[in-house]
């Protein structure tokens, strides 16, 4: 099949695209601003998302009306960061498609609108393949930060490529929106779920980059699939298994734990392993996505246990996403579409055996 678009380089944004530094540092602010008696404005905030630091900063001191100057906050919240940088995790799928477009001879680029040495700082958690990326830039380093289009136009400049013929991707709108101006094409995995409305001008839309599709751009096709699913880096999440839905299939009830290893970008049917007082280790289909039906969007989770003999756990469940089988079809009725198919049990059953995914079944990936 003949490609969409032809790129010829690839450019990703550093947090919330590569890295998961989002979810590291979620709290920091909620505590910074408690010593003062603020709380956090989730809108507000979420307003903030790929801004230069700059201007985010004299944002919060001003919206909290906080008494310290840019240098003075700063100071006082860097190393608060810095120790949870180092906690940050790759997002689902980008040590897979890096490094197979790095195997591929794709030339690569970050381009992030923080500064220069906080990305220093932030790369050193993506280990061998953080070397994967011939050109770095920071906001810094150029004239205007997003939304201008300046570090995309300076990354495709050093890449030695026409911006028209590079790939951005992003997770933020103003990420997207200087990607767009540059010329380039752009993919868009948002990592606020309640803000997917605003990433219309983005050429492709993702919950997450296991999602990816190389061959839409012209770029080497993925060969990593086992018998049809793609093996993930494990999630753990715990979580208390609620009423039947339909055969085998429960919704979890989720509590304040159950989605801290699990990043807002996941989304799909899945194949794992859950842990019980009950069953001990049994092999399950997990569906997670996103309820937009509501004032609130939530996240939905339903598990089906496919050796259960009709028996489910009361207390909380371990559960263990190692493996993608696919995207949800449509998020309209997401019950609907979270349903498990007899095709996703069949191959759940026949993957879970063999010895890429079998080896999970033990309590060292459960603890």
């Amino acid at each position: 099949m003949a490609a969409a678009h032809q790129v010829s380089a690839v450019i990703f944004d550093l947090d919330g695209t590569l890295l998961d530094t989002e979810r590291a540092t979620r709290d920091i602010l909620n505590e910074f601003l408690a010593a003062y008696g603020k709380v956090p404005d989730p809108e507000k905030e979420e307003t903030r998302l790929g801004q230069m630091y700059t201007e985010s900063t004299t944002g919060i001191i001003k919206d909290y009306g906080l008494p310290l100057t840019v240098e003075e906050y700063s100071k006082a919240m860097h190393p608060l960061y810095m120790k949870r940088w180092q906690k940050a995790k790759p997002l689902p799928g980008v040590k897979r498609l890096v490094k197979h477009l790095y195997k591929n001879g794709v030339p690569l680029a970050i381009a992030s609108n923080s500064i220069r040495t906080n990305i220093d700082h932030k790369i050193t958690k993506m280990e061998d393949w953080g070397e994967c990326f011939s050109v770095i830039l920071g906001g810094d380093q150029v004239p205007n930060g997003k939304p201008s289009p300046d570090i995309f136009l300076e990354a495709a400049k050093r890449l030695g490529v026409n911006p028209s013929s590079c790939l951005v991707i992003e997770d933020s709108v103003v990420g997207i929106k200087g990607a767009k101006a540059s010329g380039a094409k752009a993919v868009a995995v948002p990592s606020l779920q309640s803000q997917r409305q605003h990433y219309s001008i983005a050429d492709v839309i993702l919950y997450s980059l296991l999602d990816f599709d190389p061959e839409l751009w012209g770029l080497p096709p993925f060969e990593d699939r086992i018998q049809g699913v793609l093996p993930i880096d494990p999630l753990l999440s715990t979580a208390q298994i609620g009423d039947r839905i339909l055969n085998d299939l429960h919704r979890v009830i989720s509590d304040e734990c159950t989605y801290d290893c699990i990043p807002d970008q996941i989304s799909g049917i899945y194949l794992g392993w859950a842990k019980s007082k009950v069953l001990g280790f049994s092999k399950v289909v997990i569906g997670t996505g996103w309820d937009f039906s509501q004032q609130t969007i939530e996240r939905v989770m339903l598990v089906e246990f496919l050796d259960s003999s009709g028996r489910i756990e009361t207390e909380p469940v371990k559960l263990l996403l190692i493996g993608y089988i696919r995207k949800l079809q449509s998020t309209d009725d997401i019950l609907q579409a979270l349903i498990v198919t007899n095709e996703d049990r069949s191959i759940a059953r026949d993957v879970l055996d063999l010895p890429a995914f079998s080896g999970y079944a033990n309590d060292l990936h459960f603890s």
